[in-house]
């Protein structure tokens, strides 16, 4: 295996280039999670990795709770699937909640004060009544919890991390939070060791090849745990030293060659790059600062056979979906005419007539 075959493999095990999948609770449980703090893209960044999907067959699963948007790991919003959702986060909420305490303690957030919140926040939420951000704070603003500033994000990030609340129902166009154990019925709970090693199991296959190092980064497990996950389950995946690095991968998983151009509008935070600590494989180091920013925003990519070559985004005009490319690279008219398609793809998922703008 060569260095250049490590982007056409993430593409093909990430379900990018051609997916097996119809549902998208199966396809995100085969993912481990999708990070989701970008929400309209985090859909698309589902739906791309779907046969036939659209934006309403991917919100209808969210609705359902087939799918479920809460803080998971390093830590940020995911996706993640139902069935994995308490194994999951009993698995990563101590790292995560231990990664906001200097920052809790500057807020004054204290551990009482989450008590009294989580406690009325599960009540508020009982029996099905699914509450947006802005009704909750006006709840515990009445019960002298101090809701101002960055308070109500970190609450209900400690609710979520707690167990107590997760994403709802959509409501008037607008997102809301349910108790857990109503959305999901608690199902049987898993030891840490079947944990780790199912946690490492889905991201080694979904996410091959990969390295150890971007599997810590990846779930924001401790160096201990992370290295203990993959000792359990090595036995079943193959081992690839490139570059003085250990790519891992499925003892079955062939790596594919393209046999056209493979042309890709990938959405913000795309685990195709988000999910390793090294990215180099698919971005060249000249490209990184126009492809992700200093504080880690990652805008969304143009990929052309696994490489990044530009960047794009999206804004309606006068009820039109408008896509705006910029490259980073020479432009080439069959790529571009790829791209072309690629654009009529992503509006068809929003269910808008797009039009693409080269600069």
């Amino acid at each position: 295996m060569k260095f250049s075959d490590i982007a056409i493999a993430r593409l093909l095990s990430q379900q990018i280039e051609s997916s097996k999948f119809k549902s998208a609770k199966q396809l995100v449980s085969y993912m481990g999670a999708i990070q989701a703090q970008d929400y309209a893209m985090a859909k698309f960044a589902v739906g791309l990795r779907l046969q036939y999907a659209t934006g309403k067959k991917i919100e209808k699963a969210i609705h359902n709770g087939e799918i479920i948007r809460t803080h998971l790991m390093r830590p940020t919003w995911h996706f993640v699937a139902a069935d994995d959702i308490y194994w999951m986060l009993e698995l990563t909420a101590p790292q995560m909640i231990a990664g906001v305490k200097s920052r809790h303690k500057f807020l004054g957030l204290t551990e009482t004060i989450i008590f009294k919140a989580n406690n009325i926040i599960e009540k508020s939420l009982r029996d099905g009544n699914h509450l947006t951000r802005e009704e909750l704070m006006q709840i515990l603003s009445k019960a002298k919890i101090p809701t101002e500033k960055e308070m109500p994000v970190h609450i209900m990030y400690r609710a979520e991390t707690d167990g107590i609340a997760c994403s709802g129902r959509i409501k008037n166009n607008k997102q809301t939070y349910a108790l857990l154990a109503e959305r999901v019925p608690k199902n049987k709970t898993i030891t840490k060791d079947d944990a780790l090693a199912l946690l490492a199991k889905k991201y080694f296959t979904s996410h091959c090849p990969a390295t150890l190092k971007d599997f810590i980064w990846w779930s924001g497990l401790p160096v201990k745990d992370a290295t203990h996950a993959l000792e359990m389950i090595k036995k079943n995946f193959s081992a690839e030293k490139i570059n003085n690095e250990i790519y891992w991968l499925p003892d079955s998983f062939v790596v594919p060659k393209l046999q056209k151009d493979s042309v890709h509008l990938l959405p913000a935070y795309d685990e195709f790059l988000i999910s390793y600590k090294n990215r180099t494989a698919s971005l060249l180091p000249e490209h990184q600062k126009n492809t992700l920013s200093a504080n880690g925003i990652f805008w969304p990519i143009i990929v052309v056979n696994g490489n990044v070559i530009g960047k794009w985004k999206r804004s309606v005009l006068n009820k039109k979906l408008l896509i705006e490319t910029e490259f980073f690279t020479p432009k080439n008219k069959a790529i571009l005419s790829l791209i072309q398609e690629k654009a009529k793809d992503f509006g068809k998922f929003l269910g808008n007539k797009s039009e693409l703008i080269i600069q």
